[in-house]
């Protein structure tokens, strides 16, 4: 029988496989609870992270839909698909981002602020150039 999760620490593994499969008559977000994907706010919510445990589920049974990508190199960091504004104001994004979006330099955007999001639109610079 697997152990329980603990507070701080969720099962993976066969652990957690085993245990999906104890649960097989509850719903996603309640086996993800009982497998310990669950943080709480600073506001004291209980929040369960679903998409956290979704993708430790399909580790633990050897999914992989990320391929390998050609010409990455050595490995390195992966992407956390987070920037922090740096000490000067700027907002740096990577190179991972770039090119796994297919931008090269003099790529322009057009910059709109939203509520809680920033949005880049990309401006097609070929279109004003042929004329």
């Amino acid at each position: 029988m697997p152990k329980a999760a603990t507070k701080n620490q969720p099962l993976t593994g066969d652990e957690l496989v085993n245990k999906v499969k104890e649960l097989a008559n509850v719903s996603r977000e309640e086996k993800a609870r009982l497998c310990g994907y669950v943080t709480t706010t600073k506001a004291g919510v209980e929040r369960v992270n679903l998409m956290q445990f979704l993708n430790a589920l399909m580790e633990a049974e050897g999914i992989e839909l990320d391929g390998p990508v050609e010409g990455a190199g050595r490995g390195g960091r992966s992407a956390s698909y987070r920037i922090s504004v740096q000490a000067n104001g700027n907002l740096l994004i990577g190179s991972t981002y770039t090119s796994q979006l297919g931008l090269v330099a003099g790529d322009e955007f057009e910059i709109s602020l939203g509520r809680k999001h920033i949005y880049l639109k990309h401006i097609d610079t070929k279109d004003s150039t042929e004329s």
